[in-house]
């Protein structure tokens, strides 16, 4: 977890920011349209070495009317990633710890806004994985971890925070 909650998310409007500052910029972009319903989402990539580097992306999407995103590269270097399945499965674990973080302190934030009324959810987490490709046979496994995390999953094509937004950066 330390990984995660040390440094900072990347953002292209505000730059880098930390962990609380990331949270309070999200409420600040559902807060100026209350009356929209916003999903949070975390997905996670990585790229194809022995040493590979995880961007993590949380998406905040404004049904309907685009989104924001917020990205942070996780690297190791004191383990190394012999298989593709252990890349994807730190992609997860990475992905429900950052959820379940943002998730229990997302809250306490947002009930410090004057219009409580805010319409978002902590639902889904996004994993590279799918039907087609040598992933297809992780995806009982993932699908069990992201579950198991009291998240619900997507998988390619619908994952766009993972294959799309975190892969750009892999």
């Amino acid at each position: 977890m330390d990984k995660i909650l040390n440094g900072h998310f990347f953002n292209p409007s505000k730059g880098k920011l930390k962990i609380p500052a990331m949270i309070k910029e999200i409420i600040r972009y559902i807060s100026e349209k209350p009356e929209r319903f916003y999903d949070i989402v975390v997905g996670c990539d990585s790229s194809s070495s022995e040493e590979p580097h995880f961007p993590l992306a949380v998406v905040v999407l404004r049904t309907g009317e685009g989104g924001r995103f917020f990205l942070k590269k996780i690297n190791y270097k004191d383990r190394k990633f012999y298989s593709y399945k252990t890349r994807i499965l730190e992609e997860v674990f990475l992905s429900c710890q950052l959820a379940s973080y943002l998730r229990e302190n997302f809250d306490k934030e947002a009930l410090k806004v004057e219009n409580k009324n805010l319409h978002f959810q902590f639902r889904y987490i996004h994993a590279d994985v799918g039907e087609n490709g040598k992933t297809k046979d992780m995806i009982k496994e993932v699908v069990g971890l992201i579950k198991g995390n009291g998240f619900e999953p997507k998988i390619k094509p619908e994952s766009y925070a993972a294959s799309c937004v975190a892969d750009r950066f892999s």
